[in-house]
């Protein structure tokens, strides 16, 4: 069934909506998508001695999933995480020598189950109409945070010795950035919505 206006994503509002020129543009998206999750991964504070950097990511997560819809975030997102676990340096502390799998599997695997979440998520809420107004992506965004969160946090827990210094290294020292990139996506979206709004007038 074809979407209507009410029930497209951002990604899904502009260009072309069927033949050859939609896969066309969808397999440009992703390969943006996937290119700048992984710029924003490395765009890091490292925070020692949490093994969890403050990092764009985050941001990068919230708008894709937001704006890309469910079935194009998540082939974004499982993209990225696939190049990620063939051993290509894309995630936030990833290196030459710390990589792949046992990267994925380390302390910060939790919060990359939140992402896949997240934009699952999303796609779901920008199918519902939520990322035209600033409330409702805020909203969506709140819970996409939380989502994010209670995968990192849980899994995060069997690397530290207590939920004091779980709390520490995962979640406390990032609240306020989070909340500034969560408050910037949630004014960029249905901005965006706007310019699509008014091109088409």
């Amino acid at each position: 069934m074809a979407l209507t206006q009410d029930d497209q994503s951002l990604a899904e509002a502009f260009g072309p909506s069927e033949g050859v020129a939609l896969w066309v543009k969808q397999i440009a998206l992703v390969a943006l998508g996937v290119i700048a999750l992984a710029v924003a991964a490395k765009i890091k504070v490292p925070m020692f001695p949490s093994p969890v950097p403050i990092t764009l990511g985050t941001f990068a997560v919230l708008t894709i999933g937001a704006s890309y819809g469910p079935r194009l975030g998540f082939a974004t997102i499982f993209g990225y995480m696939l190049i990620g676990a063939l051993g290509y340096d894309v995630f936030a502390s990833s290196s030459a020598e710390n990589n792949g799998l046992s990267y994925m599997l380390g302390g910060t695997g939790g919060y990359l189950v939140g992402y896949i979440l997240a934009v699952m998520y999303l796609g779901w809420a920008s199918r519902r109409g939520l990322d035209r107004s600033i409330e409702g992506m805020g909203g969506a965004l709140l819970v996409a945070s939380a989502i994010i969160y209670v995968p990192g946090v849980l899994w995060l827990h069997q690397f530290t010795t207590g939920w004091e210094q779980t709390m520490e290294w995962g979640l406390t020292p990032y609240l306020i950035g989070d909340l500034m990139k969560l408050g910037l996506a949630a004014l960029l979206i249905p901005a965006l919505w706007k310019l699509v709004g008014a091109a088409r007038s």
